[in-house]
């Protein structure tokens, strides 16, 4: 017999992979906008069965078994309020997200890593307020040099986000795909246009 047992007998048309389920908590705004919060389908149609979650949208698709015929969710609603963390982790994803993913000294978008503003060797820290998003020509050029030495400005200074910030700066970068059944439920709170 030929080729891997599982491709061989495990039939899952290719299409059903693509198919994420936007998770909305309680309250039905999502759970994270920036990564948006999302669950494969097959995780989706579980937590229906196990009665976690309402749906309440559903894609064409549907997935079948000897019993059932299931459409699948492309929104889902947790039936239990998870509250949301008020304390936002250091993290570099999170730091470029506050740092809206441009480099602080000349808002450049790519190549990003990050820089400590008062540099390690000058007794600096890794802190929210030390710590900024740099694109390697900047970081190059800053080097171990303070501000004023290496001929650098910031743009903002640095300090720590709050949750529910660091939640809207998220979504000024939707992904790449959005299914049109989303949308009523990821900018529900946003300002009207006149």
């Amino acid at each position: 017999m030929s080729g891997d047992f599982r491709t061989e007998f495990v039939r899952e048309p290719a299409v059903l992979r693509h198919h994420p389920a936007l998770v909305l908590n309680a309250d039905y705004r999502p759970l994270s906008y920036y990564p948006l919060s999302l669950w494969p389908w097959q995780e989706a149609v579980k937590a229906a069965w196990l009665d976690r979650v309402d749906i309440v949208a559903e894609y064409d698709h549907v997935v079948r078994s000897p019993s059932t015929v299931f459409r699948l969710p492309s929104v889902v609603v947790l039936k239990d309020y998870v509250k949301p963390q008020k304390r936002v982790a250091f993290t570099r994803f999170n730091l470029f997200l506050r740092d809206e993913f441009s480099c602080q000294y000349c808002g450049a978008k790519g190549d990003l890593t990050f820089d400590h503003v008062v540099p390690r060797a000058a007794g600096g820290i890794t802190s929210w307020q030390n710590v900024v998003a740099a694109c390697a020509p900047c970081n190059l050029r800053k080097g171990s040099k303070s501000l004023r030495q290496a001929g650098l400005h910031l743009r903002k200074p640095p300090r720590a986000p709050g949750a529910e910030e660091l939640r809207n700066m998220g979504r000024k970068f939707p992904p790449n795909h959005l299914h049109e059944s989303w949308m009523d439920y990821l900018y529900w709170d946003a300002e009207l246009e006149a």
